[in-house]
């Protein structure tokens, strides 16, 4: 899953919740507003750690 950071403690709170620990990349927030440039180099920052989750599971 991915997620702002503005989201962290709500995702870890429904996780424990849901007694299902997913695997989570937090990304800065806001994500609304921001240019196609910023949004492509937030998800160029988070590719490997989402890469790394895909292929640990």
């Amino acid at each position: 899953m991915i997620a702002t950071t503005a989201f962290e403690k709500a995702a870890e709170a429904q996780a424990v919740s849901l007694g299902f620990e997913p695997g989570i990349v937090y990304v800065p927030h806001p994500i609304q507003d921001r240019t196609n440039a910023e949004i492509r180099a937030i998800a160029e920052d988070a590719f490997q750690d989402i890469l790394g989750m895909i292929t640990a599971r």
